[in-house]
């Protein structure tokens, strides 16, 4: 190539290049999506509105929380996955779309791939708690109570964190547990109210209030460590039954091919608003604990759950309904 040609394509590709090079030095240059793949109200949803609140204020841009809910998380990430890669509309939601919707279902319209993890922002457990009529009052007693009579237990929804924790629960135990799906945390809370259910394993923040009425008997919670809400109640491992431990990752993700600066600045800026006093608060009220992995660390984890929870969805036969 002769020197004039050589100063064309460089001249082309500093043209061409120029204007997205702008475009990523002035992120955020227009309003931003946080798609939340859940519905309104729900701890991702609660967790995406405190975070965009900060970073509207601190990039001076419009961060808009859309809810997107279907198919457990799919339609929202459907809708990330096609978008384009330059940061303006990024996932806001939780592992399982990455860690369990791929066993479950065979039409999916993206892949784990067509994203990039930004931050892996917290993670949380769930409860287990079953209606007072039953009279159980220990896990051990539910497991008991679950192999010689079985017994009907509620979640959020075909897919949804608690239906996982049901099939991790009978993969483990001799317990005979049927799943009953609902739409949403709030309606399976109030199937355990009723006793239109033996109980749920469902997030903690929707169930406490019951407990502290006498309404729903708590048994543990499912994390590693113990509810920073109800710091009285054993963890499934303090129980003896470390088979059980099941966390929920909130997470954001981006289309793959956003570019590294786009990614870093999101980064830094989340990261950053979840360590500020209030929105640390607002987790604690959640139950939700602090993790802040990006990076390899981030893919590591979420490829370490969808390792794990393979097996369990093909030997419970669990699906969608």
């Amino acid at each position: 190539m002769n020197a004039n040609a050589l100063h064309l394509t460089l001249a082309l590709f500093a043209a061409t290049t120029a204007p997205w090079a702008a475009a990523q030095d002035s992120f955020p240059n227009k309003p931003v999506r946080f798609v939340n793949n859940f519905p309104a109200g729900g701890p991702s949803d609660l967790l995406a509105r405190s975070v965009a609140a900060v970073l509207q204020d601190t990039l001076k841009q419009t961060f808009v929380v859309e809810n997107k809910a279907g198919a457990a998380g799919n339609i929202g990430a459907a809708d990330v996955a096609k978008s384009a890669p330059d940061g303006h509309t990024v996932l806001f939601g939780i592992d399982t779309v990455f860690t369990v919707n791929p066993y479950l279902y065979n039409n999916m319209t993206f892949k784990t791939a067509d994203f990039r993890p930004v931050v892996v922002m917290a993670s949380s457990g769930l409860l287990v708690g079953v209606h007072p009529g039953t009279g159980i009052k220990t896990l051990a007693g539910m497991i008991e109570a679950g192999k010689t009579k079985g017994l009907n237990f509620s979640s959020a929804g075909s897919g949804s964190p608690g239906h996982l924790a049901v099939e991790v629960i009978k993969e483990a135990t001799p317990a005979k547990i049927t799943h009953v799906p609902y739409r949403g945390n709030t309606p399976a809370v109030t199937a355990v109210l009723s006793g239109e259910v033996d109980g749920g394993v469902l997030a903690t923040p929707g169930m406490l209030p019951h407990v502290q009425a006498g309404k729903i008997t708590a048994l543990a919670v499912t994390s590693r460590q113990r509810s920073r809400l109800a710091p009285e109640l054993p963890t499934v491992g303090e129980a003896g039954l470390k088979a059980l431990e099941q966390e929920v990752l909130y997470l954001v993700m981006a289309p793959a091919a956003t570019p590294d600066a786009v990614v870093q600045t999101l980064q830094k800026h989340i990261i950053d608003a979840l360590k500020r006093p209030d929105v640390q608060v607002r987790m604690a009220n959640l139950d939700l604990f602090y993790e802040g992995l990006t990076g390899a660390q981030a893919s590591q984890r979420i490829e370490a759950l969808h390792t794990r929870y393979g097996p369990i969805v093909k030997a419970t036969g669990m699906k969608v309904e």
